[in-house]
């Protein structure tokens, strides 16, 4: 696969992985089986598979601590945002937190990309500004560096 390909693969993965985290969390039902749901009901040919599962495990695994990453930086409680926000919300923590190798700014840019998509009006401009305050304190040196 080409390199021009891999970003809308990745953007579709996210995509999914934010309807499986909203899924979970309206129904209720296990990870495994949600995850297991989404790999055979969607069409993955144009979605990272791997990124998916990465991102609905990790973010399904390391709620309690995404969330207090988030609640730090909220005007609100967590519980007052709407699903999709909130789930925007922990897997841009979650991917500013562990997986470093992708640039603090396209983890942003994927998050309000999502908001636009799926959240409520003007949501995004919300996610935007968490993730900036989260990738301050998380990415301090990434954050200084682009600076400069």
């Amino acid at each position: 696969m080409s390199d021009s390909k891999r970003p809308d693969r990745r953007r579709a993965a996210r995509e999914l992985a934010l309807q499986a985290l909203y899924q979970l969390h309206m129904n209720g039902d296990t990870v495994t089986n949600v995850e297991a749901q989404f790999l055979t009901d969607q069409d993955f040919k144009h979605a990272d598979k791997r990124l998916f599962s990465k991102i609905l495990r990790g973010v399904s695994q390391q709620t309690a601590d995404l969330d207090t990453l988030v609640a730090a930086h909220l005007d609100r409680e967590l519980n007052e945002l709407d699903p999709i926000e909130r789930n925007i919300l922990r897997m841009g923590a979650f991917e500013l937190t562990d997986s470093v190798a992708v640039p603090y700014r396209v983890v942003i840019n994927e998050c309000v990309e999502l908001g636009k998509v799926f959240g409520a009006t003007d949501g995004h401009k919300y996610v935007n500004g968490i993730l900036d305050k989260l990738a301050a304190h998380h990415r301090q040196i990434e954050v200084e560096a682009h600076k400069s």
